[in-house]
């Protein structure tokens, strides 16, 4: 091995002494990105939290103790047992929202704050279901929710934590439980689905009915309608009627005016007019009548014109 000359060696430590600073002065320079943030300490006390940006320590007496991120958070917890208060186990696994508003609290206030979280929800959990029934456990997640949520968030306050939300992920019966409340939703559909099938049939009569009414209905009016129709056309073949009786009689009228008037214009005397008087009398018997009343004028003058018939016979 070649020894080195002493100038050599002269060159090479303050270089080798430089980079060592460099890289001393490279590790004290420290750049906080956004949403987080970090505790420093000097010489094992708390010395301040470091916010968004660049900063410098001093090397070998200061030191970056935790880094914390300020972002909400969300830890899912494994199904925990509990026992509802008429004594059923069911096993019930929550997810819970939580974000970091203390740095310092939070590095100095609990040793492992997720465990602990986890820890408080097992147990605050197991509080509130012990106080409510089965029924009341699968009906009333808002409230278990809700309740969860504010007792957390008071014991997580002195870590610098504050929980912004809990949620039951699943609620896990067990498995005898979970067989009847299959039966009894199979039960509940049956008899809604009767219900409905129920009420389709009542609706489906009560149509039918609805139609036959609505069709006797148009049946009477159209009978009504066709009565008056009838009842006009024999009212109007009356009236027709009663018109041509009425002008029959009152060309009868006019004829009898006018052979009277042409009897009296061709001057026909007494006798004449009693022997048409006598011919109106046998037509009005018409070969019905077996008894006619006949005025003595009338009487008389028939027997001159008997008389005067068997003179000229002879």
């Amino acid at each position: 091995m070649l020894m080195m000359s002493g100038s050599a060696l002269g060159v090479v430590i303050p270089i080798i002494i430089l980079l060592v600073l460099l890289c001393i002065l490279a590790s004290c320079v420290k750049i906080v990105p956004q949403a987080s943030a970090m505790v420093v300490e000097r010489l094992g006390g708390y010395l301040t939290t470091w916010s968004v940006g660049i900063h410098v320590k001093v090397p070998f007496i200061d030191r970056v103790a935790k880094k914390v991120i300020l972002k909400e958070q969300v830890v899912d917890f494994a199904p925990q047992p509990v026992i509802t208060k008429d004594n059923v186990t069911m096993r019930i696994d929550t997810v819970v929202f939580f974000q970091i508003t203390d740095p310092k609290l939070f590095a100095y206030g609990v040793e492992n704050p997720i465990m602990a979280i986890e820890n408080l929800t097992a147990t605050t959990l197991r509080n509130i279901i012990g106080d409510l029934e089965l029924d009341e456990t699968l009906t009333s997640r808002e409230t278990i929710n809700t309740k969860m949520r504010a007792s957390l968030d008071v014991a997580t306050d002195p870590w610098g934590i504050k929980v912004n939300r809990v949620e039951l992920k699943n609620i896990i019966p067990p498995a005898a439980i979970q067989d009847a409340m299959e039966k009894q939703m199979k039960a509940e559909r049956e008899r809604r689905e009767a219900i409905l099938i129920a009420e389709g049939e009542k609706k489906s009569t009560i149509l039918v009915a609805e139609g036959k009414k609505a069709s006797a209905i148009l049946d009477a009016e159209a009978e009504k309608q066709a009565a008056i129709l009838r009842a006009e056309a024999k009212k109007e073949a009356m009236i027709r009627e009663a018109e041509g009786q009425a002008e029959a009689i009152l060309k009868v009228q006019q004829a009898n005016a006018d052979g009277i008037r042409f009897i009296k214009e061709a001057g026909a005397d007494e006798s004449v007019i009693q022997l048409k008087s006598l011919e109106a009398f046998a037509k009005a018997a018409d070969g019905k009548a077996t008894k006619i009343i006949i005025p003595s004028e009338i009487q008389g003058l028939a027997g001159m014109v008997r008389s005067l018939t068997e003179v000229g016979k002879e």
